[in-house]
């Protein structure tokens, strides 16, 4: 192709050419265009160019020489970021080195990123014979300028080498996504995910495409599900890239999410992550399918073909590894087909065959009146399974057949939860509690109540007002449809209305006061919900993320449950001993009035002279040191010398290695005794360590609750803010400045969020009554909270 005499500058002008590259990469880019259509202009925009460039370079001789775009920009989806991956092929005549100089230098001097070599079509194949990344960049090889022949033997050569060493390089390519997935995280339910690379990312889509040139392994309908998911990962992809502005990133990142769901009409970033997560999800199932066919493929049919078909139950049977639904089932007519099928998956550890799953999906009746018998049996059966039923769960869900089942299933589905606690959208999370629920089921007289109740409890979620008021309603219905006594649903729906108070009681109330652990009692009502509610808390808590269970919870709401489960066996609550500091005999170390710290594993106990600011000061010096404290605790009492008396317990998230307790004793001492600037230090500690801007914008304001109620001997207040460095200190030096004694202090790290609660009494050992003191208290602790 000749170059344009009247545009083009002289070939050996380099920087022309670079600036004619910019200028008309850039009339792509400030357009309206967006997704695949942004990327097929930006290729043929490159390829105009390129072409007259290669022209020039080759002084007007194409025969022989091939210039060919690989990778996404064979396949035309250059994104606006992406690298600029080509091959100069040659017949081995000719000074190709040269040609290659006067190609590649415009490209660099136009500040592309440039994958590019120069080789024989030998050479060329050679190495894809060998190397699997070389080996899928040949499957995309397309012409941009040159010896057309050269570069259409190639790709019929590289395709037909590839169908013929399939079963190496399909082995290799699973085992490269499987490593991949480990490293990327998964793209449905990361609050930041990499859209590209991740688990149900844009390279899923195409190693699968790759794995089917190879063999035909895509069923009807699986193209068409991940050209979908393709567009909506690739309108993301290609969004976030122009917003960066030349800066690479695949990555969807918090701060990012606002812009990139307005520049593509999304009516809030809770809207595009749930497409996001969505697409994600279609294209990991559809790569589980596929990876599994390979993977029977690999291994052959040898010990297969001639097995017996096992029957599972009726209309059901376990064929070649797989539930089959036979073809004399009466798929309309079963209510609890589906839900069968599922469970006996899950129960043989493998999947529903496609076939059959499609069948439900076509004619499977919905359940939105009573259900037929035998089906709430198969849900429990199912759930029972634990981490079994989730993949099973998930492609019953990608047939759109658990709304099927459960109709309100449509509110929760993909449904993204941003904040830093939860890792899993709502209905992730409600399959992952379930799942964890099946392991405790052993600890609970009504297993299916936990199960169930563990797996709808966040039903709520999705729709307008609170979602546990919200639940508790839709729990009351779907329950009465599976069939369970009046007694069952109270039960279930008690289960949604307190599934949060143990761990709201265990880690903001003194779990020492009796009144808590009556009030408590009250609202649980009988021990068989209280067990029920002790398995949930840690299913549901464990399914959220590993900020929001550990040790230190563990222990608190197991010491909750003990007292209360007193409570309702007729026991008086003062009879069992609370526990503020579950394994530490704090009472003796008050009672000896002797001063200590003493630091092991990832817990610090204090005891000094009560004093306003001695919790403050702890809790300094520890942030100082770069110790998170997840949980903390604080008591004050007489000891039997007359003297009154702080004790401290905090609980560190554990680091790289071991703690230095003697240093953070030294310093501690020394903080207590009024010789480290805390203020200062921390001030600018926080100067130089920023929060990012994205975890600040999703972060609600801080809050101060001042209650009166909550105890009958102090006063209660709660915080709730963004956790940074210092806060602890910042929250307990406003009480001290207040003059207020602490004396009891429930603390926990949820994330990046504090969710604090100190019990608090005047200097003269009363209540805070009055109204300008409590806004006083408020004031002071914003104000710190500000500087934090």
């Amino acid at each position: 192709m000749p170059s344009d005499p009247d545009s083009a500058p002289s070939p050996a002008t380099t920087s022309g050419w670079a600036v004619r590259l910019t200028e008309r990469r850039a009339r792509v880019l400030d357009g309206d265009g967006r997704g695949r259509p942004l990327c097929r202009a930006l290729s043929e925009a490159t390829d105009e160019v390129l072409a007259g460039l290669f022209a020039d370079a080759a002084a007007g001789s194409v025969r022989g020489v091939a210039l060919v775009a690989v990778g996404g920009y064979g396949r035309r989806e250059l994104a606006p970021d992406s690298d600029l991956d080509l091959w100069l092929l040659h017949d081995g005549r000719g000074d190709v080195a040269t040609v290659a100089e006067r190609l590649w230098y415009p490209i660099w001097d136009a500040g592309l990123k440039l994958g590019h070599a120069v080789r024989t079509p030998r050479q060329a194949l050679a190495l894809a014979s060998d190397d699997l990344e070389t080996a899928t960049a040949a499957l995309s090889t397309r012409l941009v300028a040159g010896d057309a022949a050269l570069a259409e033997d190639v790709a019929a050569s590289a395709l037909a080498q590839w169908r013929k060493r399939s079963g190496r390089w399909l082995a290799d390519l699973s085992a490269g996504v499987g490593r991949r997935h480990r490293s990327a995280g998964e793209v449905a339910f990361l609050l930041e995910p990499d859209v590209k690379e991740g688990r149900g990312g844009l390279r899923d889509v195409h190693s699968l495409r790759w794995t089917h040139l190879a063999r035909p392994v895509l069923l009807d309908g699986d193209d068409e599900a991940l050209t979908a998911a393709e567009e909506t990962l690739l309108e993301v992809r290609v969004a976030l890239h122009l917003l960066l502005g030349g800066r690479p990133g695949d990555q969807l990142l918090l701060e990012r999410q606002d812009e990139v769901a307005a520049a593509l009409g999304d009516t809030s970033a809770d809207d595009l992550m749930a497409r996001v997560a969505a697409a994600a999800r279609s294209v990991a199932w559809t790569g589980d399918e596929v990876w599994g066919r390979v993977s029977s493929s690999l291994t052959g049919p040898f010990g297969r073909i001639f097995a017996r078909d096992r029957p599972l139950g009726p209309g059901i049977v376990l064929r070649d590894g797989e539930v089959h639904v036979e073809a004399d089932a009466d798929v309309g007519g079963d209510g609890s087909l589906v839900l069968r099928a599922a469970a006996a998956a899950a129960r043989a550890g493998t999947r529903i065959d496609r076939q059959s799953l499609d069948r439900l999906a076509a004619v499977a009746p919905l359940l939105d009146g009573p259900w037929p018998p035998g089906a709430r049996q198969a849900l429990v059966e199912l759930l029972g399974t634990g981490h079994a039923a989730v993949p099973v769960l998930e492609a019953i869900d990608q047939r759109r057949l658990l709304e099927r089942v459960l109709p309100e299933w449509s509110h929760t589905r993909s449904r993204p939860q941003r904040n830093a606690i939860h890792r899993f959208t709502v209905d992730r999370h409600l399959c992952e509690a379930a799942a964890n629920a099946a392991a405790l089921a052993d600890t609970v007289a009504r297993p299916d109540l936990l199960l169930i109740g563990a797996w709808l409890h966040d039903i709520g979620k999705g729709l307008p007002g609170d979602h546990t008021v919200v639940g508790m309603e839709l729990l009351a219905g779907i329950a009465e449809r599976m069939g369970y006594a009046p007694d069952d649903v109270a039960v279930l729906v008690d289960l949604v209305r307190h599934h949060l108070l143990l761990p709201d009681v265990a880690t903001r109330r003194d779990l020492s006061d009796d009144d808590v652990i009556d009030g408590v009692a009250e609202a649980v009502g009988s021990l068989g919900t209280l067990e029920l509610l002790a398995a949930l808390t840690e299913a549901d808590a464990v399914a959220t993320g590993p900020a929001a269970w550990g040790p230190w919870k563990a222990e608190l709401v197991a010491a909750l449950v003990d007292r209360v489960a007193h409570v309702l066996r007729g026991g008086v609550a003062g009879e069992v001993t609370g526990e503020r500091f579950p394994g530490v005999d704090i009472a003796a170390l008050l009672a000896a009035g002797t001063s200590a710290v003493r630091g092991e594993g990832h817990r610090l106990t204090v005891v000094a002279p009560d004093r306003p600011g001695l919790f403050s000061r702890v809790a300094g010096t520890l942030a100082l040191a770069n110790l998170t404290v997840v949980g903390a605790d604080a008591a004050s009492a007489t000891s039997d010398g007359g003297a009154p008396m702080a004790a401290s317990c905090f609980r560190v998230a554990p680091g790289a290695g071991p703690v230095d307790w003697d240093a953070v004793a030294t310093d501690v001492r020394s903080a207590i005794a009024g010789r480290i600037a805390l203020d200062a230090r921390l001030a600018q500690r926080a100067r130089n360590h920023r929060r990012p801007s994205a975890v600040r914008r999703l972060a609600a304001p801080p809050h101060v609750r001042v209650d009166n109620t909550a105890s009958g001997t102090a006063t209660v207040v709660e915080v709730r803010a963004l956790d940074g460095i210092g806060v602890l200190y910042r929250i307990t030096r406003a009480l001290a400045d207040l003059d207020l004694d602490i004396t009891v202090a429930k603390v926990s790290t949820l994330g990046t969020e504090v969710i604090d609660a100190f019990y608090v009494r005047t200097a003269s050992g009363a209540k805070l009554t009055d109204r300008d003191h409590m806004r006083e208290l408020e004031r002071a602790v914003l104000h710190q909270l500000s500087l934090a």
